[in-house]
């Protein structure tokens, strides 16, 4: 059975190009969000196996939501897509209970493998 996916991210384009990505990967996108209180009823009536995550967005931000996601479900998988140059907001992230990042322009291969390792689907090295 797929992974199932929450894309959350204010603009129709990423979310797009975010679906495609999953959809190529084999993975089942459940759901996606364009802010920040969409993505924490979204993924209360959800429950994705994992959610990707913008920072920068209206009414609630990436980071707000992903505290709010994790406080909970402290099992959630959220997965922070940044642009370069947010490093300090991706730190924050982070610490609000993201189990990692993808900085934007992002390629297919490397969101895919962040992804893997994030739901445990590759193998420790």
């Amino acid at each position: 059975m797929p992974k199932r996916v929450l894309i959350v991210d204010d603009a129709v384009f990423m979310r797009n190009m975010i679906r495609d990505i999953f959809s190529s990967g084999g993975y089942e996108v459940v759901g996606e969000a364009a802010h920040g209180i969409e993505a924490i009823e979204k993924y209360r009536a959800l429950k994705p196996d994992l959610t990707t995550m913008d920072i920068v967005m209206p009414y609630k931000s990436g980071i707000e939501a992903t505290r709010e996601i994790v406080k909970g479900d402290p099992k959630a998988v959220v997965v922070i897509c940044s642009a370069l140059g947010q490093e300090s907001l991706v730190m924050e992230a982070i610490e609000a209970g993201a189990a990692d990042f993808i900085v934007k322009p992002f390629r297919a291969e490397d969101v895919l493998a962040v992804v893997k390792k994030v739901l445990g689907e590759t193998p420790k090295v």
